[in-house]
């Protein structure tokens, strides 16, 4: 399998050490286009789509192996073999900040540090846990993502984007969701939002940035606050944004906090 056709590979910049991007449902690689270029002088930069979003090969879709987080996790892997050098940072929007979590977990020690930027273990509540969804909202949404799914994308962009005063933004999502396979995507938001990684991120060892957004429907405070709790190397930043995609609405803010996450990693040249 050519992983550079089957994800999309895009790779770029100068560095001794790889951030490698990312990106959530229903996105695709050319959302990181607002944030990247901040990097590609000091960094090496690998961009992927998702096997099954943006224009990644479609053909390599196979709905057992995609059917939990751990297959996207086995190709991110592969990714970072092919692609990386050095130490690797992994900056995941949304549920790739689990994706890389699953992904140091089948690796140890080959993922240095992550960025999760609006991330969430668990988008359910449960017992001593807020996610922000009881159970019935999120049946609910992948009822209407089953009955309707170009409707759900069109009403839900705006919405996940937030980003008052850019709507240009909303139109970018929604039509990102719309270009996605909807049975590959309908499936992906089940893997998605039923997913439960909160034993997976607890303990995890590496250094990790936290971005959150201070207005984030998707991933409320509550969430960001418990990562900080339970990831025992974390940094926890709080963007003031509305919306759960900070990387395209506040792309500098998030940047700067980067900037200084980073900075240990931050060598051009040896000598």
């Amino acid at each position: 399998m050519n992983l550079k056709h089957r994800n999309n590979v895009s790779v770029m910049g100068n560095g001794m050490a790889t951030l490698v991007f990312s990106h959530g449902f229903g996105c695709n690689q050319a959302m990181w286009n607002y944030l990247a270029p901040a990097f590609v002088d000091r960094f090496r930069v690998v961009m992927y789509d998702l096997v099954g979003a943006g224009l990644s090969d479609l053909s390599a879709f196979d709905k057992a192996k995609y059917g939990t987080l751990d297959g996207y996790a086995q190709d991110l892997n592969e990714i970072i073999e092919a692609f990386a050098v050095g130490p690797v940072i992994l900056v995941g929007h949304s549920v790739s900040a689990m994706i890389g979590t699953l992904a140091d977990r089948q690796a140890p020690g080959r993922i240095a540090a992550h960025v999760m930027i609006g991330p969430s273990p668990r988008y359910i509540d449960d017992v001593d846990y807020t996610g922000g969804f009881k159970r019935s909202d999120i049946d609910d949404l992948l009822d209407t993502l089953d009955s309707n799914y170009l409707g759900w994308s069109s009403a839900m962009a705006p919405v996940i984007m937030g980003a008052p005063g850019q709507p240009a933004l909303s139109d970018e999502l929604r039509e990102s969701f719309c270009r996605t396979e909807p049975d590959i995507a309908k499936q992906f938001a089940r893997v998605t939002f039923l997913s439960d990684n909160r034993q997976d991120v607890i303990g995890l060892t590496a250094p990790v940035l936290i971005l959150q957004s201070s207005d984030d429907l998707i991933a409320p405070l509550a969430v960001g606050e418990y990562l900080h709790r339970v990831l025992p190397n974390s940094t926890y930043c709080l963007v003031d944004n509305v919306g759960h995609c900070p990387h395209m609405s506040a792309p500098q803010a998030c940047a700067a906090a980067m900037q200084r996450f980073l900075a240990p990693w931050a060598i051009t040249d040896v000598g």
